[in-house]
């Protein structure tokens, strides 16, 4: 934890990613006077009014105006500060979207784009606030780094990493109380580094965010019932990807499948694809996650059942996987 921290792993089960996301700047805060933080009338809900209560002179409310929002926050990159937008991932990545592609991408400004109610955690909100496409629209962006953390400890290390980029950096979070799933902070995180999370050889699971706890639980029960060694990668950088973890898996485990609480088109599951395809090599593949359709309406832990993207639908995935067929040699050649 960063010299200074003013919450532990212990308060990781009563705090929301955002509340530590807002603790964490206030932290940075003190020892970076050059951060600023930007709200759209979303200074509550997204946590970035701890900053605000702290340090009112560098908080700014633009109401709910999120393309001037963004417009300001390359201005004020643009003299030296350090801008964290925060804003709801569906207004950060479409409302806005020409703003942060344009204003901020394109002039490589050191903003951080902190995206809360990621996927479909803003369950009861409806469709509309669903943030299923963001991944797709973002990581299209060049200079941009996309990061999503799988928990609030995660959360506190990819704000604190952000700041040794130079440039745009997106982190999307959740909305609400998602479980805890590092027992502390004594990992390794470097942004672009994929993280193991349970050890295998027959098949690797790879999942972004919400959705990796789920992933470490099934790897666990079925190690235990069906005595499958199941990989478990925490693929929290979207952008850049881990190219070298994925292609490890594919030549270790030849069956990879992937799962997010996201649209199946332009999200992780493409994203690991590309790197698959691009290298020549054959394995199993599938990718889990929304399919082309506007999201239904519930509890989040309700919705990512309905899209078999909780341990459930993780577990009964990765057994037809293990049914399908693929040549089983060392020969890539064939495969090209």
């Amino acid at each position: 934890m960063a010299e200074g921290a003013t919450w532990t792993t212990y308060d990781a089960d009563t705090m929301t990613q955002a509340e530590i996301y807002g603790v964490t700047l206030c932290d940075l805060g003190e020892k970076h006077p050059e951060i600023v933080g930007l709200s759209a009338d979303l200074a509550k809900s997204t946590k970035i009014g701890a900053l605000g209560e702290k340090y009112p002179d560098r908080f700014f409310n633009f109401g709910i105006a999120e393309q001037n929002m963004f417009g300001v926050g390359a201005g004020l990159a643009k003299v030296g500060l350090t801008p964290f937008i925060s804003t709801f991932s569906a207004f950060a990545s479409m409302r806005a979207c020409e703003f942060l592609r344009t204003d901020i991408c394109y002039q490589k400004l050191n903003c951080k784009v902190i995206a809360t109610h990621a996927g479909t955690s803003f369950g009861a909100a409806g469709s509309t606030h669903h943030a299923t496409e963001d991944l797709s629209i973002v990581r299209a962006f060049p200079n941009l780094t996309v990061v999503v953390p799988a928990d609030g400890i995660e959360t506190a290390k990819a704000v604190r990493a952000s700041m040794d980029i130079n440039g745009p950096v997106y982190i999307r979070i959740g909305r609400g109380f998602e479980p805890r799933v590092y027992e502390s902070e004594t990992y390794d995180f470097t942004i672009g580094k994929a993280v193991e999370m349970h050890p295998g050889t027959d098949v690797t699971v790879i999942a972004t965010g919400a959705v990796v706890l789920h992933a470490k639980q099934a790897a666990e029960i079925m190690k235990s019932d069906d005595g499958l060694s199941v990989r478990v990668l925490n693929m929290h950088t979207i952008k850049p990807i881990d190219k070298a973890a994925i292609l490890k898996a594919v030549t270790d485990t030849r069956r990879i499948v992937t799962f997010e609480d996201h649209n199946l088109i332009g999200g992780l599951g493409s994203a690991v694809a590309e790197v698959i395809v691009e290298s020549g090599k054959g394995c199993a593949f599938e990718k889990v996650g929304i399919p082309d359709v506007f999201t239904i309406i519930g509890y989040p832990e309700d919705v990512m059942h309905h899209y078999k993207i909780d341990t459930d639908g993780i577990i009964e995935k990765v057994r037809q996987v293990m049914g399908r067929d693929f040549e089983e040699d060392d020969d890539w050649e064939d495969e090209v």
